[in-house]
């Protein structure tokens, strides 16, 4: 396999800024560098029990692109109108710095000239520089699913990625099957991925669709194709047999320059390779460049981000990331780490951005803190660091998790500083709150009349929720109450908060909430769980999250929406209320 194609751009630099030159490593050889591709978006939120809006989505890319990967894999246009969205409000909104966003899509259909091909028009006004399009590469798919021929398949590849070269974009082609089809039918496998080559696409990528290769025979596969074709190599694994991770190292060693996966490994059935794993293992181990070197300490922290904005726990074990990563009981481990930490833990937990934690131990967290404290340009000594850490164990016993919780874990160590608290009392006091929920029957409405169809619940569709809330404060040495509707108690709470306090803080009008997220804590308890609510907020500067925990989620989500107000208003440079008629 060769084309013209193959020559300076595969050999070259690409746009992620990666050479792919190789370094012996045994039999195989080893890449300098590899592009980290993840598709979250896409294959990841197919996992049970993730739905993510277009804000959850555009708040994943944020983060992703915080991280550092290449290329970021938005979704499906005109598969859904959720994807449509997206990628519509992605062209205006979501400012990439160092990542890449590809949309994905599929071959022309069988019989269809690839210009009158509805999936690869909408990946043509996408708006992205980069697309991804799926083709069948195992003749058992293309005979029983596609119920084409294999010709026909190879050329459905070669006019849908020249017909998308055309147009100016990058074209990566996800070989589907590819594992299972080179091992029952080499010749036809190694087809498609010359049609596509010869035809322009930038890398193609090896999918294990199936997801139940060893890594013995991703070795085999791997090294075959590298020998046939000097095109860059990429590799998508499920991880059905567990070794997700394990494959892509080897598929890595073996020439492989591209790996996809999803940050924590969602997937379908048992998701894809966790590049949460993937990429420590191959940058701190293998010494393979993946993400910028300096944001490798940010591979927890966005883990974790990502983790609540999907809402789905996070396995405290999971490696690299969990909260039990570098967990330590007294004992043998304690004392032996406490001398040296390399006794017990194979990285440095700072290395990812963790921490070891000491679960008996009064040392547990009192180095990570300082350093915390230290970056954020707050003095602690040693009694207000005792202190915070005792706040800290305190409160995430009861539930809350700091680790995503920026804004209120800053405002916990400014109070402990002492000369900070009396910044931010100066703001405003509360003195109560009340929200109130009434349904009222719209006039004319079926829930009294007979014979009228009635849903599950009998009053859906007849009536309305109203919500008002009431806030008193004390701002500005002056007692105000304020009462606010809204469409929810956390909107209504919102509204009379902002009309207390707004006219006294001029800097409040800037700020919106962006995302709010709920999660039960502990579900045997029914409806009398301890709920934790997450708010995430903006100003043109930038954003925070903040977090409230109780058994009550309106309370809950008052202590959030507080912290994230203050936590705001102190980011801004405000320091005491004004009255409006004392401003100039």
């Amino acid at each position: 396999m060769s084309s013209e194609h193959g020559g300076a751009q595969h050999g070259g630099a690409h746009a992620s800024g990666h050479r792919h030159d190789h370094v012996p490593i045994g039999a195989a050889e080893l890449p300098a560098a590899v592009d980290v591709y993840d598709t979250t978006l896409r294959d990841g939120s197919q996992q049970e029990g993730i739905s993510l809006t277009v804000e959850d989505k555009l708040r994943v890319a944020e983060q992703l692109d915080h991280l550092g990967v290449a290329y970021i894999e938005g979704g499906w246009p005109g598969a859904n109108p959720k994807d449509e969205e997206f990628f519509a409000r992605a062209r205006d909104e979501l400012k990439l710095r160092t990542a890449t966003l590809v949309a994905f899509g599929s071959t022309r259909r069988p019989g269809v000239a690839a210009e009158h091909d509805d999936t690869l028009a909408h990946l043509v006004t996408a708006g992205t520089e980069a697309v991804c399009i799926v083709a069948k590469s195992s003749d058992l798919h293309v005979t029983e699913t596609l119920r084409t021929n294999l010709d026909e398949a190879v050329a459905m590849v070669s006019d849908s990625v020249a017909f998308l070269r055309s147009h100016g974009l990058r074209v990566f082609l996800d070989a589907e099957h590819f594992f299972d089809g080179y091992l029952r039918d080499r010749d036809f496998a190694l087809r498609v991925l010359a049609a596509a080559e010869v035809a322009g696409a930038e890398a193609l990528v090896l999918c294990d669709t199936n997801g139940g290769m060893l890594p013995f025979q991703v070795e085999q596969v791997v090294s075959g194709v590298r020998a046939a074709t000097s095109a860059d190599l990429g590799v998508h694994f499920h991880n059905d047999s567990g070794c997700a991770v394990a494959n892509t190292i080897t598929a890595v060693r073996y020439g492989a320059t591209q790996v996809q996966g999803c940050v924590n490994g969602y997937g379908e059935c048992a998701g894809n390779a966790d590049l949460s794993a993937a990429i420590p293992n191959l940058s701190l181990k293998m010494g393979v460049e993946t993400i910028p070197r300096e944001r490798l300490e940010l591979v927890t922290p966005v883990a974790r981000h990502i983790a609540e904005l999907v809402n789905v726990n996070l396995d405290p074990q999971r490696p690299y990331v969990g909260t039990a990563a570098f967990a330590h009981k007294a004992g043998l481990h304690t004392s032996a780490i406490a001398r040296r930490s390399d006794a017990y833990e194979h990285v440095r937990p700072d290395s990812v951005g963790n921490g070891a934690r000491f679960v008996v131990s009064e040392l547990a967290g009192r180095s990570t803190l300082a350093l915390k404290a230290a970056e954020l340009g707050i003095e602690l000594d040693s009694a207000a660091l005792a202190e915070v850490l005792d706040a800290l164990k305190r409160l995430e016993h009861a539930g809350y998790h700091f680790e995503v919780a920026d804004g209120s874990l800053e405002l916990l160590m400014r109070a402990a500083a002492g000369g900070s608290a009396a910044a931010l009392d100066g703001f405003f006091s509360v003195e109560s709150f009340r929200v109130s929920t009434d349904w009222r029957e719209r006039p004319g409405g079926s829930a009294g009349r007979a014979g009228a169809i009635r849903l599950v619940h009998p009053w859906a569709g007849d009536g309305e929720l109203m919500t008002e809330a009431t806030v008193k404060v004390r701002v500005a040495g002056r007692r105000v109450v304020a009462t606010a509707e809204g469409n929810g108690p956390v909107n209504a709470l919102d509204a009379a908060l902002r009309e207390a306090i707004g006219p006294y803080f001029a800097e409040l009008a800037s700020m919106h909430l962006t995302d709010y997220r709920v999660r039960v804590l502990d579900t045997a308890k029914g409806t009398g769980a301890v709920t934790r609510v997450l708010l995430d907020t903006a100003d043109p500067d930038g954003s925070w999250s903040t977090i409230g925990v109780s058994e009550n989620v309106i309370e809950a989500s008052w202590h959030a929406l507080v912290d994230s107000v203050v936590f705001g208003l102190l980011r801004s440079s405000a320091v005491t209320a004004t009255a409006p008629e004392e401003r100039s």
